[in-house]
């Protein structure tokens, strides 16, 4: 860090001044003229002004050109930048950004800060403004006094404070499900637990009991008390609330809001989308305006310390038939009836916003299968007159119920009639006219003729075709007879509707069908619905009435006709209304009318989000990493409410966590992808989702490695005494890199070694091995190359050099006299030599412990009898014998091995008073230790220990304490006690820890090394 001063040219120097292409950047050039191929400091990106809560991680980068490259300093008007703790800048390599961070921003660091970039040649500056707030209540006096067009001036460039969020895997509990049950009363823990799917209730309080001590434990820290917590509920003017009594240890602790995880800042004026009320120790937590992306986990934290969790759950129902107006006399009942899209438990009814339960005074029911909900407002008075609303989850709709004074001069010497309106439509309102008419009819005396609700029930089926609606809407009737008290409800259809009567009317079933077609009125098939329009595109409302008919459509109560940018619609009984280019003033609510009925929406006029225009052209590049290396992507964008960020590789969403990072900012998102495999090569993609519509933006994910091995299988394409010609494809990935060439590497069968016997490029397939013995089998491995490395190998089955006929095998060899020099040995002739002349025999060795068979006598020099000494041999080692028959082809396959026999001196008896055997028998013992070995990737490797005992110990190699004595890849000897292994190509998998381990029946001796194997 620097100061201001530090940034004056050096003395003796020129300070020609100048600006930059970029607004706000001042450079100054130090010399008069500047070299070819050399430039003055100066900033392609500079920071921008801030304004962030107190707190939080405030921030400038900017992005510099210049060559040389210049050196980046920073500085503030008022005050030092030396505190390492309070200041931070870095360098990311990845973004080429130069950073300055200041974690827990408070009030004291608002400045303005200047960045300079500085060389030889001149120095570039440029400046930027911090600005502080403090949120919750922490605000100071002198901000509340700012203008209001001071604020306006404040950027939506804040950092998003997240922590972690809780993602349910696969056959495990909701970790919500935890979260919420800390908040919530034991009373209603089985609730939470019928919500979540978890069955196991004593199990359940166990963890809980656990979980809670835990959470208890963080909460001491910072708070004093905390109780009386209040799940999320909708409220009746539309908005939802939680609420918890909380006191705090520091009054100056940070009380932090968290929605899924991420930071969402409140108002404590009422004033925003979501705010914070507080009365004393009581915290009363609202969010306005609901819409369905309000739905999730909110939480509630001190500093650092969760304190409340409530899970807002947004069911998307809505009402198919809404309640509507009911006019009643006093002491009459009214019914209120509404239908709603699918099942839902209970709604909440209320009367001019007070919330209404079961009682004395009102009757709520709910049908079985939870679509039909019905309030009965019993006896009513004139003081029950208002707007009553139904509330289902985030939905509602209103109505309003006038109770008229009664007319009592007519009604003396006559007990109260008592009859039941209802709100909703459908066959209760048409039985409840009919008897209205029918009273008129009589003068207001009894009736003659009762109406049937049966009856009625059949005539309201004969006219919708044969069937009874669907609409779940409930009939009732209650008649006027005197004398004569209301009955109880009783349901006489089962099902979605109820036909319910408080007294059996009888009346005539023609006249009832006769009103019924009279009565019969406009229905809406469809109504209306909220819809969010995308800034100059189309928008359109629609709704459909049962027959056709003519409307009208306003807007915020103005009658609306065709114009310029709208155009109204009549098809039948369709009605539209079209929005050709919305705009701002186009936000409002609408509805349409037809002969009563009214359909109502809101249309919500904005932008979809956009990127950034720099950013998209950077991001839509391929990110090339190597194998094991990460890859990031960063993609800016403008801040919104209600906006998602996805992320997605090859049409799969990506989530936090494993190998996946992801940081989702207000202003910017960034994606880590962690030791990527060639596996990961794909297209990668950010998706921003708000109401208004959807934008991605894609680039792709080049992971560069060794290629796969070339496709096989191998083509034997010729095979002669002198050649075999070899043919393979190419590998199906190259690794992300071309293939350079290929390497043809040889094992004769019955031995160990690979021997490379051939490099070719990358535009031949074809290799013809001409060093080969007429009747000998090989096998062969083909390995492909790139700049990243060499592939597996492909390897061939056994291929036979040429066709030959070979004698059979001779008999095992047979152990006729052993001493510590010589082992003497005797074979039988084949059984069956089948007709062919057996010109001699070839006979080889193994030592014990080794994989590897040593030829005694080349084919050229064969064994003309059938006994042979074998003086190659170390005292005290162990050997077996093979033996195979030469004809004019070759040495035919091998016979059977011998038994394993030992090289030993006799034992020396030496004798005293008493006869005492000695013998030079000893355990092993290490005579030469191995030795740490480095070596780089593609060397071959020996490596070497001396061991010694009587008898020959049995010599075991280990590597990281696995056995690979029985493994190809290692070449592993034991001769005259010196224990080797060879390795043709040292790769990666070959460090470790190597240790040999001699054992004979005397006792046991190791020694071991490490193996570093360099890049």
């Amino acid at each position: 860090m620097t100061t201001l001063a530090a940034t004056t040219p050096p003395p003796g120097q020129v300070a020609i001044k100048r600006r930059s292409r970029v607004p706000g950047v001042m450079i100054t050039q130090f010399v008069e003229e500047i070299p070819q191929g050399k430039s003055t400091p100066d900033f392609t990106r500079k920071p921008f002004a801030l304004t962030v809560q107190e707190g939080k991680l405030a921030f400038f980068k900017c992005m510099v050109s210049g060559v040389p490259t210049p050196q980046i300093t920073w500085a503030r008007s008022q005050g030092p930048l030396e505190d390492p703790v309070k200041y931070v800048s870095r360098y990311d390599k990845i973004m080429e950004e130069y950073i300055i961070e200041i974690p827990n921003v408070t009030a004291e660091q608002a400045d303005t800060y200047k960045c300079f970039a500085t060389n030889e040649f001149g120095k570039a500056v440029c400046t930027a403004k911090l600005n502080v707030i403090e949120v919750g209540f922490k605000k100071k006096t002198g901000l509340n006094k700012a203008a209001p067009e001071d604020y306006r001036k404040m950027l939506k460039k804040n950092v998003v404070r997240t922590k972690p969020q809780l993602k349910k895997e696969e056959g495990k509990i909701d970790p919500k499900f935890w979260e919420v049950l800390l908040s919530s009363p034991r009373m209603d823990y089985e609730k939470v637990c019928m919500e979540y799917g978890v069955k196991d209730f004593r199990w359940m309080l166990k963890q809980l009991n656990l979980k809670k001590k835990e959470r208890e434990e963080e909460q001491a820290k910072v708070v004093e008390k905390l109780e009386n917590l209040k799940q999320i509920e909708v409220k009746t003017d539309g908005s939802a609330e939680f609420e918890l009594d909380m006191v705090l240890k520091d009054p100056e602790s940070q009380v932090l809001l968290y929605k899924d995880g991420i930071n969402v800042a409140y108002s404590d004026n009422g004033s925003g989308k979501h705010n914070l009320k507080k009365i004393g120790q009581k915290y009363t937590f609202s969010i306005n305006d609901l819409i369905p992306d309000d739905a999730g986990l909110y939480q509630v934290d001190v500093e650092d310390a969760t304190c409340f969790s409530t899970d807002f759950k947004i069911i998307p129902v809505e009402f198919i038939v809404k309640i509507q107006d009911v006019k009643v006399k006093e002491r009459e009942d009214a019914i209120f009836e509404c239908v709603l899209s699918q099942a839902f438990p209970k709604i909440l009814w209320t009367g001019n916003n007070v919330p209404l339960e079961q009682g004395d005074k009102f009757d709520i029911k709910i049908s079985e299968d939870h679509l039909i909900h019905r309030l009965k407002v019993k006896n009513c008075e004139q003081v029950d007159s208002g707007v009553y609303t139904a509330m289902a989850s985030i939905a509602s709709c209103s109505a309003c119920l006038v109770v008229e004074a009664k007319d009592y001069q007519n009604t003396l010497g006559k007990k109260d009639r008592k009859s039941t309106m209802v709100g909703g439509g459908g066959l209760a309102t048409i039985a409840a006219d009919w008897a209205t008419i029918n009273a008129e009819k009589s003068g207001n005396q009894q009736d003659e003729h009762d109406l049937s609700a049966t009856k009625c029930a059949q005539a309201e089926k004969d006219i919708s075709g044969g069937e009874v609606p669907t609409a779940g809407v409930t009939a009732a009737v209650t008649g006027a007879r005197k004398g004569v008290g209301n009955s109880s409800l009783h349901p006489i259809l089962e099902g979605k509707e109820h036909i319910q009567r408080t007294q059996t009317l009888s009346e005539d079933a023609e006249s009832c069908t006769e009103f019924m077609r009279h009565k019969k009125k406009n229905n809406i098939n469809s109504g209306l619905s909220d819809i969010f329009a995308t800034r100059g595109k189309q928008a359109e409302l629609v709704c459909n009435i049962s027959h056709e008919v003519d409307g009208a459509w306003f807007k915020d109560g103005k009658k609306l006709f065709s114009m310029d940018g709208l155009t109204i619609v009549k098809d039948g009984t369709s009605h539209k209304l079209i929005i050709h280019n919305c705009r701002d003033d186009d936000t409002g609510g609408y509805h349409f009318e037809a002969e009563g009925f009214k359909s109502e929406a809101k249309i919500t006029v904005g932008d979809i989000a956009n990127f950034d225009a720099d950013n998209l052209h950077k991001f839509s590049k391929p990110v090339t990493v190597k194998a094991g290396q990460n890859a990031s992507w960063k993609m800016s964008y403008t801040p919104q409410d209600n906006l998602k960020v996805k992320w997605f590789k090859e049409g799969k969403e990506l989530m936090d966590g494993g190998g996946v990072k992801l940081v989702k900012e207000a202003n910017h998102s960034r994606l880590l992808l962690r030791e990527c495999l060639r596996s990961d090569v794909g297209q990668i993609k950010i998706q921003l989702t708000n109401p208004y519509g959807t934008i991605e933006a894609t680039s792709r994910l080049i992971v560069l490695d060794k290629p796969g091995p070339p496709e096989g299988p191998v083509k034997i394409l010729e095979t002669t005494s002198t050649l075999i010609e070899l043919q393979w494809g190419a590998p199906m990935d190259d690794g992300g890199s071309p293939v350079t060439n290929y390497i043809i590497e040889r094992q004769q069968v019955g031995q160990t070694i690979w021997k490379e016997i051939g490099n070719v490029t990358a535009d031949k397939t074809t290799y013809k091995d001409m060093n080969v013995v007429h009747g000998k089998l090989y096998i062969y491995k083909i390995y492909a190359v790139n700049p990243e490395g060499t592939s597996d190998a492909l390897q061939t089955k056994k291929t036979m050099a040429g066709v030959m006929i070979f004698a059979n095998p001779p008999g095992a060899p047979k152990v006729v006299d052993v001493s510590n020099k010589c082992i003497n040995l005797k074979w039988d002739p084949p059984k069956d030599d089948g007709g062919i002349t057996i010109i001699g025999y070839q006979l080889e060795k193994r030592k014990k412990d080794t994989t590897r068979w040593i030829a005694l006598n080349p084919v050229t020099e064969p064994i003309k009898v059938l006994e042979y000494a074998v003086k190659d041999v170390v005292e005290g080692a162990e050997y077996e014998f093979r033996i195979s028959a030469i004809c004019i082809s070759g040495a035919g396959e091998f016979s059977p091995p011998s038994v394993m026999v030992c090289v030993k001196n006799p034992n020396i008896s030496v004798y005293t008073n008493a006869p005492v055997a000695v013998s030079f028998e000893r355990p092993p013992s290490v005579l030469v230790p191995l030795k740490v070995h480095s070596t780089p990737t593609g060397y071959q490797l020996y490596m070497t220990c001396a061991i010694r005992g009587c008898p020959a110990p049995t010599v075991t190699w280990h590597l990281n304490d696995v056995c690979i004595n029985g493994d190809s890849n290692y070449y592993i000897t034991n001769s005259y006690g010196v224990c080797s292994i060879y390795i043709l190509r040292v790769q990666p998998k070959d460090a470790g820890e190597y240790k040999v381990v001699a054992v004979n029946s005397f006792g046991k001796a190791e020694c071991s090394t490490r193996l570093v194997v360099k890049d």
